[in-house]
């Protein structure tokens, strides 16, 4: 086990975000075939950030990362932003995803981590 020097931020979907992605085209191709409300409700992404002292600096660390973790949610199931929610605000993002920081991030895994980035653009 090892302790990352990140702390991070869960990211869950409220309902808002679940109606957004049900009202989209239905991706035919998609591998798991038809995505339902419950489990866009069930499943959530993690964000690593900076490492953080305290809930303060979780607060700030959500008010300056908020767009760009609200854009690659939305990204991924409209790539281009055809049907995106404009304007994107911090509000918004509240109102469609709820953030449960985490001060400590644990690695169990054996495997040597793979960092792959992203495009900046988001």
């Amino acid at each position: 086990m090892k302790l990352l020097n990140r702390s991070a931020l869960a990211i869950h979907a409220k309902a808002p975000f679940a109606d957004w992605v049900l009202q989209l085209p239905a991706d035919e191709d998609a591998p798991l075939g038809p995505v339902s409300r419950e489990s866009l409700l069930a499943e959530g992404n993690v964000y690593l950030i900076d490492e953080v002292e305290d809930e303060a600096d979780l607060t700030a660390a959500i008010g300056q990362r908020w767009q760009t973790i609200f854009e690659n949610e939305l990204a991924a199931w409209d790539e281009f932003g055809d049907a995106w929610p404009s304007p994107l605000s911090a509000e918004l993002f509240a109102e469609w995803f709820e953030v449960k920081p985490q001060l400590m991030a644990f690695d169990l895994a054996d495997d040597t981590l793979l960092v792959a980035p992203l495009s900046d653009a988001l």
